[in-house]
């Protein structure tokens, strides 16, 4: 009953402009493009937060694979890795068990 009578939401809508312009080559030497779908892990990003159509996902994620390839991307980015690591190993050191 009240389902068939729901109002439209009346805020105010500003289309996002697309993340890849049209005079952007996606390549894999174009590391400025490349680097922005690329997360501080290294991993490659979602399509939905990229924003990407299915096509340009397809050609920034052969991109990216072929970067990687030519060692000019890392496959993953260790420093996050090895900054735990270290915490670790300062925290462990510092707990005494006492008896």
């Amino acid at each position: 009953m009240n389902k068939s009578k729901r109002l439209k939401s009346k805020r105010s809508f500003r289309r996002r402009l697309p993340p890849i312009q049209s005079g952007n080559r996606i390549n894999y030497r174009n590391m400025s493009l490349i680097s922005r779908f690329i997360s501080e892990q290294g991993k490659i990003l979602s399509r939905r937060v990229n924003r990407l159509t299915l096509k340009q996902q397809r050609f920034i994620t052969i991109a990216i694979k072929q970067a990687r390839i030519l060692s000019l991307l890392p496959f993953l980015n260790n420093e996050k890795q090895f900054e735990k690591s270290e915490l670790v190993a300062r925290t462990t050191g510092l707990r005494i068990r006492k008896k």
